[in-house]
């Protein structure tokens, strides 16, 4: 076990760079599955949230297949507020009996 003080020099030098590789490596690794796992999962999101809007617009088809997205909405509630204020009086109607 003889060795000179500048082999332990160059052996503790090599320890050190390929340590350091391999950290640079294994950092490197992980960065690339963060940026794999994060473009995953904002695909996944994308494609959820297109699912949500067909399943939507399905639905609306199937509820209100004669709306169309020309609705003049100040008139549709006003229709509704007239047919309320008539519930409102058969209401009072049917309780003053």
């Amino acid at each position: 076990m003889s060795q000179s003080p500048l082999d332990a020099f160059f052996l503790g030098r090599a320890t050190a760079t390929l340590l350091r590789d391999q950290a640079q490596h294994l950092f490197v690794e992980l960065l690339s599955q963060i940026g794999r796992f994060d473009a995953e999962q904002q695909q996944r999101l994308h494609q959820f949230m297109q699912e949500v809007q067909e399943r939507a617009q399905q639905e609306a088809q199937t509820v209100a297949p004669h709306m169309n997205t020309s609705v003049d909405w100040q008139a549709l509630v006003d229709d509704l507020r007239a047919e309320i204020a008539a519930l409102r009086t058969e209401l009072q109607r049917y309780r003053n009996r």
